[in-house]
C-alpha cells in the first residue's frame, strides 16, 4: 500500500503481513490423538489457492497465517506453536488483538499445507504497502465551508483535545513545533532501529494535517505515530498488521487511525482492520492513486472504514484519485502544505489520498470531541451526512458525490 501522493509520487511499498508485534515463547504442545484426527482431516479438506499469492506485490516465501475461530490469547500461542511444529516452521510475529495469528516465513508447498489445517482460516501471502502521495491550508480552508470560493478562514468547532489519533505511516518528527509537544512515539514494526522517528516525511505530513497547530483540523488532540513503513515509504501486510494489532490493544478512547497507505487486495490486512473498528476505533483509509476502482486495494475496500478519495482545489476528482462505490467521501488531497522534517519549523507540500486522508480524520477527531462515546459506525453516518452533496467534478463511476464538510452545520440539511 503507498501513502498515496502523486504530486512528487512518494510511492512507497509495503509488503504486508497480517500480524501484532509479539513474539511466541514456549508453550511447546506434543502432538495429541486430537491433533492426530485434525492431520488426518485435513488431508480430507481442499487446499485453496493461498489468498493473494502470483499478484503483482507478492513478497516471495512470505505468508500471514490466520487461525479459525475465537481463540484466547493462550490458545492463539498454543495453536500457533503446534501449526509451526507441525509444519517445521518458524513463527516471526505472533497476532493476538487485530488477527489471532502469525507470520511466517516458508515454502509455497508448506503454505497449502497449513492453509488446509482445520485450525486455519486462511493463509495470506504478504503483500508490499505503499504510502500514497503524489491564512490556513487551502484544504481546511475548504473543510469549512460549503462553497467556493474560499473564504480565507478556518473556524473549528472544537480543537478535540480529548482525543487520540493514531498515524500508521512512516513514523513522526514528533520535535516540529506544530505538534506542540503532542506527539509521541507508540510503536514501531519495521525494525530499523528508528524507533518511530519519521526517515521520510510522509506520516509527519499526514499528522500535521489532521492535528498540527497550523496545518491541522483538530489542533488540540494527541497525536500517537504508529510506524509501519521504512524510509522509502514502504511496509508489507506483517508490519501494517502488526502496527493494527497495536493500536487494537492499546487505544485510548475517543480514538481515530488513520491509514493514508495501501496495496491490493490483502484479507489479512482488512480482517485486522475490521477487527480494530469492531474493538471501537474509527478508521479512515485512503482510497489509493491509480485513478481506478478504490474495491481492488487493502484497505479501501473495507466496508467498515471511511474510505478518502482526493479533490483538487477546483473541487474536481483528482486525476490520480481512485474512485467507486468503496468510496464514502471526498476530501482535499492536491497540493496540501503540512509539517516537513527537515528543521522543527520546515514544511512540505504534497498530493494524494493520503493527504485526503487526514482531512478526514481530522474531522472525525471533531466529532468524537463533542461525541464521545460514537461507535464507529455512528460516526461514519454523522460524517457522510455532514458531506457537501454534489461539489465533486467528475468523481468516477459509482462513486459518492460527496465532499467533507467540517463546519456548523444546518439542521434543515441534516
Amino acid at each position: 500500500m503507498n501513502p498515496f501522493p502523486t504530486a512528487r509520487r512518494l510511492r512507497s511499498v509495503l509488503g504486508v503481513t497480517a500480524a501484532a508485534g509479539l513474539l511466541v515463547t514456549g508453550l511447546v504442545t506434543t502432538a495429541s490423538a486430537s491433533e492426530a484426527a485434525r492431520s488426518a482431516d485435513s488431508t480430507t479438506r481442499t487446499a485453496d489457492s493461498i489468498r493473494g499469492a502470483g499478484s503483482a506485490t507478492a513478497i516471495p516465501g512470505s505468508y500471514v497465517v490466520v487461525l479459525a475461530g475465537n481463540q484466547s490469547v493462550a490458545q492463539t500461542r498454543a495453536t500457533t506453536q503446534s501449526l509451526a511444529t507441525s509444519y517445521g516452521v518458524k513463527v516471526r510475529r505472533q497476532f493476538s488483538s487485530a488477527i489471532k495469528g502469525f507470520s511466517t516465513a516458508m515454502s509455497e508447498e508448506q503454505a497449502k499445507k497449513v492453509a488446509a489445517d482445520t485450525r486455519v482460516a486462511f493463509v495470506q501471502q504478504n503483500q508490499k504497502v505503499t504510502a500514497s502521495q503524489d491564512d490556513p491550508p487551502w484544504g481546511l480552508d475548504r473543510a469549512d465551508q460549503r462553497d467556493l470560493p474560499l473564504d480565507k478562514k478556518f473556524e473549528p468547532s472544537a480543537t478535540a483535545d480529548n482525543v487520540t489519533v493514531y498515524v500508521i505511516d512512516t513514523g513522526i518528527y514528533a520535535e516540529h513545533k506544530d505538534f506542540g509537544g503532542r506527539a509521541s512515539v507508540g510503536t514501531d514494526t519495521v525494525g530499523d532501529g528508528q524507533n518511530g522517528v519519521d526517515c521520510m516525511g510522509h506520516g509527519s505530513h499526514v499528522a500535521g494535517t489532521i492535528a498540527g497547530t497550523t496545518f491541522g483540523l483538530a489542533k488540540g488532540a494527541k497525536i500517537v505515530a504508529v510506524r509501519v513503513l521504512d524510509c522509502n515509504g514502504s511496509g508489507s501486510t506483517e508490519s501494517v498488521v502488526a502496527g493494527i494489532d497495536w493500536v487494537t490493544k492499546n487505544a485510548k478512547k475517543p480514538a481515530v487511525a488513520n491509514m493514508s497507505l495501501g496495496g491490493g487486495a490483502d484479507a489479512a490486512l482488512d480482517a485486522a482492520v475490521k477487527a480494530s473498528i469492531d474493538s471501537g476505533i474509527t478508521y479512515a483509509v485512503a482510497a489509493g492513486n491509480d485513478n481506478s476502482d478504490a474495491c481492488g486495494a487493502s484497505p479501501a475496500d473495507q466496508p467498515d472504514a471511511i474510505t478518502v478519495g482526493a479533490t483538487d482545489d477546483k473541487d474536481a476528482k483528482a486525476t490520480f484519485s481512485n474512485f467507486g462505490k468503496c468510496v464514502d467521501v471526498f476530501g482535499p488531497g492536491v497540493d496540501v502544505e503540512s509539517v516537513g522534517i527537515t528543521a522543527p519549523d520546515a514544511t512540505a507540500k504534497m498530493s494524494g489520498t493520503s493527504m485526503a486522508t487526514p482531512h478526514v480524520t481530522g474531522g472525525i477527531a471533531l466529532y468524537l470531541s463533542e461525541h464521545p462515546d460514537a461507535k464507529p459506525a455512528d460516526v461514519a453516518t454523522a460524517l457522510v451526512a455532514a458531506a457537501t452533496p454534489d461539489k465533486v467534478g467528475n468523481p468516477g463511476t459509482d462513486s459518492p458525490n460527496k465532499l467533507l464538510f467540517v463546519g456548523k452545520v444546518d439542521p434543515a440539511r441534516r
